[in-house]
């Protein structure tokens, strides 16, 4: 094609108000002039991609020779890599915006516990004496449900315990926390000692109290937002 062709091409492709006015059959040196001056209008610059869309065209080529392979005849990628690749970009990120997770402050929490060394969970202490409580040993029940309690509010960062806490002085610490609850966690501590170091064997209706308190407490809002050991 000549460049009077190509000129022609040009002058219809444009709209009907933009005039061209070139010769017909113009030398090679006034010719590229007229190219480049045609080129530089408003009209052509508009249409040059930009720079986002050259980078989403790179972007996209990428993901295609991941998909495809890079060249003909190559063997394909393999689609583990594009799903890592995109589990990395998610989890990146993710720690951008939200930051670096928070250790798990429950798991911390263990130790001894009214005298004796226990590194359970308060969750795993309720299963313990809700299980004793089917069984009928209320004194073992009452005793888990209470180290329960203890250990619930020490997870949640309300109060905490030290080797030489006793349940009564648990219970005051705690009913400072939780007022509404002052009397029932008194209650709650007599009762422990009871069966922990009296030796006495329990009632239904104490582990029942018991066990209505741990529940209670467990979503309880405290007054003090934290209270010192």
């Amino acid at each position: 094609m000549g460049l009077s062709g190509l000129l022609a091409q040009l002058s219809a492709a444009l709209p009907v108000n933009v005039p061209v006015d070139v010769p017909v059959d113009p030398d090679a040196g006034p010719a590229r002039d007229l190219l480049a001056d045609e080129l530089a209008k408003q009209e052509y610059l508009a249409a040059k991609p930009t720079w986002f869309d050259q980078l989403i065209d790179g972007f996209t080529d990428w993901l295609d020779d991941l998909t495809t392979g890079s060249g003909d005849g190559g063997p394909p990628a393999n689609g583990l890599l594009v799903t890592i690749i995109v589990i990395a970009a998610v989890v990146i990120v993710a720690f951008l915006v939200f930051g670096l997770p928070r250790l798990n402050r429950r798991s911390a929490v263990s130790g001894s516990l009214f005298g004796e060394d226990d590194e359970r969970t308060a969750a795993v202490m309720r299963s313990a004496a809700q299980a004793a409580a089917a069984a009928g040993d209320y004194q073992l029940a009452i005793a888990e449900m209470f180290r329960s309690i203890a250990r619930g509010l020490a997870e949640r960062t309300v109060l905490s315990t030290s080797p030489g806490t006793t349940a009564n002085d648990f219970a005051v610490r705690a009913g400072g926390a939780f007022p509404a609850s002052a009397a029932g966690l008194a209650s709650a501590a007599s009762a422990f000692d009871d069966v922990r170091y009296l030796g006495r064997s329990g009632t239904k209706d104490q582990y029942e109290d018991v066990a209505a308190l741990e529940q209670q407490l467990r979503t309880a809002k405290p007054v003090l937002t934290a209270v010192a050991p």
